[in-house]
């Protein structure tokens, strides 16, 4: 039997059984849970022998449970209380147009997040900005109860005006008020990693990060925030950061078109600390590229499913966050991600920069 993960909230176990990953798996608190009629690949579908609760989100005879499966790119250990899909979800299209305001189907967004978990995904990124307030209430809504397996990381550093824009907010008292707020919106007593997001909208500005970080630190320090990051920075910032407080990951804009910090990933890496690009897959201008083109064309896959592969294949410490509103583009992302690239593939990718 192989190739099967189960997961509990208390526990992780793991046996093995031929499903295809293409089948929903089961998560059990107990492997004796499931019987030996139920462990065909019919009898694991979606609408198999699993109760659902209210949410939708599967169950068994030892209660509410979590599906679970093998995922493009396995998990990556954030921290030793921190281990996560490296295929996560980004939740910021959730929220209405321009991330602003409510979304025109709230059901469909719902939607979106249970898919999420049917397809295994345990780090979903947010931010209480996002909306303003809207995602994470989207998400706890959705979610909450949430499982021990689900990871939810989120941003500070900004908010929202009156028409939509993103004025950074990074006084001590404005970080404290943003971490209360995610907090309340998503229903948690502390939050699994906070990121400090500095810089423009997809570049980072040089300066001092010392005073807001010192402020997350402090919080960390009270049990508000478990973990911390850092967002649109660089190597120097991310020192600086350091020197105050360890973190677990940068979050940058990067993808298979803006490569500026190949150098930093490489040495994140080194230290065992994630790097999380936003924008994967081009932000509100989707990568185009005749070589991007090509690959998708020899491979019969779409461009975005080749910038995904391409960025796990990339180093094993990134993590993808890409977003969606639409059930069917997010088993789209996740079933494109799980592409083997050839040599020659990447060869001929890692010319878009050049």
């Amino acid at each position: 039997m192989k190739n099967l993960l189960l997961t509990h909230h208390a526990h992780d176990r793991m046996t093995v059984c031929g499903i295809s990953q293409a089948q929903v798996y089961a998560v059990l608190k107990n492997p004796d849970d499931l019987r030996p009629s139920e462990m065909s690949p019919g009898r694991l579908a979606a609408d198999g022998p699993y109760r659902r609760d209210a949410r939708g989100l599967a169950t068994t005879r030892r209660g509410v449970l979590v599906a679970a499966k093998t995922h493009p790119g396995g998990t990556f250990t954030m921290a030793e209380d921190l281990t996560v899909t490296r295929m996560g979800y980004g939740a910021m299209q959730l929220a209405g147009p321009g991330v602003f305001g409510p979304p025109k189907d709230r059901e469909a967004a719902i939607a979106v997040l249970r898919e999420a978990m049917e397809l295994g995904i345990t780090h979903i990124d947010t931010s209480d900005y996002y909306g303003p307030h809207i995602t994470n209430q989207i998400i706890k809504e959705a979610l909450h109860p949430y499982p021990d397996s689900l990871h939810i990381v989120t941003k500070v550093g900004a908010l929202r005006d009156a028409e939509g824009g993103w004025p950074q907010a990074l006084a001590p008292e404005q970080l404290r008020q943003a971490v209360y707020d995610n907090l309340e919106n998503l229903g948690l007593d502390a939050l699994d990693v906070v990121n400090l997001r500095v810089g423009g909208f997809d570049s980072p500005t040089p300066g001092s990060i010392a005073e807001p970080f010192t402020a997350l630190a402090e919080m960390q320090q009270e049990g508000s925030i478990k973990h911390l990051g850092v967002s649109t920075v660089i190597a120097e910032q991310i020192a600086e950061a350091q020197s105050i407080a360890p973190i677990v990951c940068v979050q940058n804009f990067y993808n298979l078109a803006h490569r500026v910090d190949d150098d930093l990933i490489d040495s994140l890496a080194a230290q065992g600390i994630a790097y999380v690009p936003y924008f994967p897959l081009g932000g509100f201008s989707p990568l185009q590229s005749d070589a991007l083109e090509s690959v998708a064309t020899r491979l019969d896959a779409t461009p975005m499913a080749v910038a995904l592969a391409w960025l796990l294949q990339r180093s094993p410490n990134i993590l993808l966050i890409p977003g969606t509103s639409s059930v069917a583009h997010l088993r789209e992302n996740v079933a494109g991600a799980a592409l083997t690239l050839s040599e020659d593939d990447l060869s001929e990718l890692n010319s878009i920069a050049s």
